[in-house]
């Protein structure tokens, strides 16, 4: 039992993030009233509303992300532990990025125009894809984590021109030039 525990605790951390997103009014599912598995148009008021999208690679990249930094700085706690710990820093970003702050942020100088913040439905699901990363980090080499991290990274960047790492340059150093490459101009 004692090492089902912080698998529950990570259970628990999703399931009270999830809450909370619900308590500030955020929809539990697409205002459209179905969950598809994918959603594939950027450019939608239905993005970042189901399970899984352009976006969900980025989280999965969270977990590789995470588990290589935990490894380096808690490698003496258990892999539970470190994935309950991942699993509190995803949830943690998930409630930031659905804070009327930041998705003011996303809609002033990224391509998210019409970002008006996840579904509860999609927070939860890139939690998990943050899990999935994190597992597959835990078994995989190296090489292969950094081949996917490249793989996702290039793929989004070319199909959709977004991705984890323009995320992050456009939210704390956005660039003219990025924003008109990623609209297409």
């Amino acid at each position: 039992m004692k090492t089902r525990i912080p698998y529950l605790v990570t259970a628990l951390i999703i399931v009270l993030a999830a809450a909370y997103l619900l308590s500030i009014g955020r929809e539990p599912i697409c205002k459209c009233g179905y969950v598809k598995l994918w959603h594939g148009e950027v450019v939608s008021s239905e993005n970042s509303q189901h399970i899984s999208d352009w976006y969900t690679p980025s989280h999965i990249i969270h977990g590789f992300l995470f588990f290589g930094i935990l490894w380096l700085v808690a490698r003496k706690l258990t892999l539970g532990w470190r994935l309950a710990i991942a699993t509190a820093a995803e949830s943690g970003w998930e409630i930031l990025e659905n804070s009327a702050l930041v998705i003011e942020r996303f809609r002033s100088v990224t391509i998210s125009l019409d970002y008006y913040g996840d579904s509860v439905l999609n927070s939860v699901c890139d939690v998990l894809a943050m899990c999935l990363g994190f597992c597959l980090a835990s078994r995989l080499p190296v090489w292969a984590t950094v081949a996917l991290i490249v793989l996702f990274e290039g793929t989004t960047m070319w199909i959709i021109r977004d991705g984890l790492a323009l995320n992050v340059l456009m939210l704390l150093w956005p660039l003219d030039s990025v924003a008109q490459w990623q609209a297409g101009r």
